[in-house]
């Protein structure tokens, strides 16, 4: 199998900060802290099973999308010898508007 390089864009970085902060806020710090690291644990298969998800190149060649735990959107593109890892949705956001550049509804 081929070993593909995981690279969080900065959008996916700062949904991972605001996913811990709102888990924070809502449970605790220790339910954050562990929902995110299983969130990561999870991206980080997919260096080596990366063609996963649905093909969305309507909103973007090459975007893939796939879900975590019935609660996580992710955005992603692989292209050459890496997973792009291009944000991180939670729980009813309008990621399909998101990633066209709208403002987010709902």
């Amino acid at each position: 199998m081929k070993r593909r390089r995981i690279v969080y864009a900065p959008e996916a970085e700062a949904d991972l900060a605001a996913l811990y902060d709102l888990i924070a806020a809502r449970a605790s710090p220790d339910i954050a802290l562990r929902f995110v690291e299983q969130t990561q644990d999870w991206i980080e298969g997919f260096d080596v099973a990366a063609e996963r998800g649905a093909r969305r190149d309507d909103l973007r060649p090459g975007l893939r999308i796939t879900g975590f735990r019935r609660r996580i959107t992710l955005a992603f593109a692989v292209v050459s010898d890496e997973v792009r890892i291009l944000r991180i949705f939670y729980a009813g956001q309008d990621w399909s508007a998101l990633l066209q550049g709208g403002p987010p509804s709902g």
